[in-house]
């Protein structure tokens, strides 16, 4: 898989159907990479492009450089690589911390996007509560390691009673990260802004998907963002929690197909 050397750090990325226009940026969850969006990429790239970065620290990418992975550092990371792929515009779908990072990036550069899914994700900033949790999971991740990270997020990230080859994969997902890059990402997104004011800024057609058994990010967070931004539709994922796209991956293509076929050139 390429890297393109940015600024501050190498970056990661999977390219894949670059004889088609209309590029689609897919953006991985905590405490993944790009290879969550296998089976999606497969299934979008006989018709369009599709580019995914991994983070710093996470999956193949360098590691990071400051304490936290903030969004605006992510956001910089991704307009870079975009910039270096000769990419001026496209569909960025983002799934929980990719939501985030997709939130900075519509901030930073609203030209970019020609549309925007988000998936198990929320608008809102974390209370204080949730940020000193995320203080204390990044000291363990660094004392424990990527061991210890596997054994905590694994059931949030899945359903109640998960397919095994579901659990397989996700396992896999995060051992492909590190330490220090679990730690940064969750520091980065202690500091992340409350998104909601930008819902209703958002001017491109937008989707928002969720797992019906979503108990990280409930459906209830889903239905916010949809009333927030306008003309938002909101697509339910059936016998899925946190990670529908890799749960109910065929579902969540058809949804991201049937999007981007609505989609004006």
């Amino acid at each position: 898989m390429p890297t393109a050397k940015l600024e501050g750090t190498e970056l990661h990325y999977r390219d894949a159907g670059a004889g088609h226009r209309d590029p689609v940026v897919f953006l991985h969850a905590f405490p993944l990479h790009s290879g969550m969006w296998s089976k999606q990429m497969a299934a979008l790239e006989k018709k369009y492009r599709v580019i995914a970065p991994d983070y710093r620290g996470l999956g193949k990418s360098g590691p990071p450089v400051a304490e936290a992975s903030t969004m605006d550092l992510l956001a910089g990371d991704v307009r870079a690589l975009l910039e270096h792929l000769r990419v001026s515009r496209a569909v960025f779908v983002g799934c929980s911390m990719g939501g985030y990072l997709s939130f900075e990036l519509y901030r930073q550069a609203p030209a970019l996007f020609r549309g925007l899914v988000l998936c198990d994700s929320k608008a809102t900033a974390d209370t204080d509560e949730g940020k000193a949790n995320r203080e204390t999971f990044a000291r363990t991740t660094l004392e424990k390691g990527l061991g210890w990270v596997t054994e905590q997020m694994t059931p949030k990230l899945l359903r109640p009673h998960p397919a095994p080859a579901a659990v397989k994969e996700v396992r896999e997902l995060i051992a492909g990260g590190s330490p220090t890059g679990v730690a940064a990402a969750q520091r980065g997104m202690a500091r992340r802004p409350d998104s909601t004011p930008t819902l209703a800024r958002i001017a491109y057609p937008t989707l928002v998907i969720v797992g019906e058994e979503d108990g990280l990010t409930p459906p209830s967070d889903s239905e916010k963002m949809v009333a927030g931004v306008k003309g938002a539709k909101l697509v339910r994922v059936k016998g899925a929690g946190h990670l529908a796209n890799i749960e109910q991956h065929e579902a969540v293509d058809a949804a991201l197909l049937d999007f981007l076929a609505t989609l004006p050139a």
